[in-house]
C-alpha cells in the first residue's frame, strides 16, 4: 500500500518510489529495491498500477507507473480504515504521512484511529473489573499502550499543518 500511495500524487519509476520510501518511511521499515520492482509488477499484473513506458534522458531506462482508479480507491479505502489497536504503531504513522502524500486528510485518519482506539479502551475497562488477575493485568497492559497511543495520536494532530506544508 505504500507504494501504491507514492504513486497517488504522479506517475513516478521504481528508484524515485524507493527513494521516497526511504525519505518518509524508512526509519520505521527497510525496503530493499528489488522489493519495490517486485511490489510494482505485482500492482501492474493486479490492476493496481499500469506501466507508462519510459523515462526519457536518464542513463538508464527507468520504467514509469501510473496509479490507476482501482488503485486509487484501494489507496484511499485502506488509508481511511483504522489500524486494529494494539497493531504495529508504525502502520498508524504509515498511514497519516502516506495520506497527506496522496492528498487525503491526515486529521480524519487520526480521527478514525482515535474513536476506533477508544472504543477498544471502554471494551477493555468493562473486561477488566470482572477478569482474573492475569487478564486484569493482560487489560492494564493493553491499556496503558492504548494511552499511550491516544497520546501520539494527539501530538501527532497538533502537527499535521506544519508536517502538510514540508511534505
Amino acid at each position: 500500500m505504500a507504494i501504491l500511495a507514492l504513486l497517488s500524487p504522479a506517475p513516478n519509476h521504481g528508484f524515485a518510489l524507493k527513494q521516497q520510501y526511504d525519505e518518509l518511511l524508512g526509519q520505521e521499515r527497510e525496503v530493499k529495491a528489488a522489493q519495490v520492482y517486485s511490489t510494482l509488477a505485482r500492482l501492474e499484473r493486479d490492476g493496481y498500477c499500469a506501466g507508462m513506458g519510459f523515462e526519457k534522458g536518464t542513463a538508464a531506462d527507468r520504467r514509469m507507473f501510473a496509479i490507476t482508479d482501482t488503485g486509487v480507491s484501494t489507496v484511499q479505502q485502506w488509508i481511511r480504515t483504522p489500524s486494529i489497536p494494539g497493531g504495529r504503531p508504525s502502520e498508524v504513522f504509515s498511514k497519516v504521512i502516506l495520506a497527506i502524500v496522496a492528498g487525503e486528510d491526515g486529521d480524519a485518519v487520526l480521527d478514525a484511529h482515535r474513536e476506533l482506539y477508544l472504543t477498544r479502551m471502554r471494551e477493555v475497562t468493562a473486561r477488566r473489573h470482572e477478569a482474573d488477575p492475569i487478564r486484569r493485568l493482560a487489560g492494564d497492559y493493553e491499556l496503558a499502550h492504548l494511552r499511550a497511543d491516544l497520546e501520539w495520536i494527539d501530538i501527532a494532530g497538533t502537527r499535521l499543518s506544519r508536517l502538510e506544508n514540508e511534505l
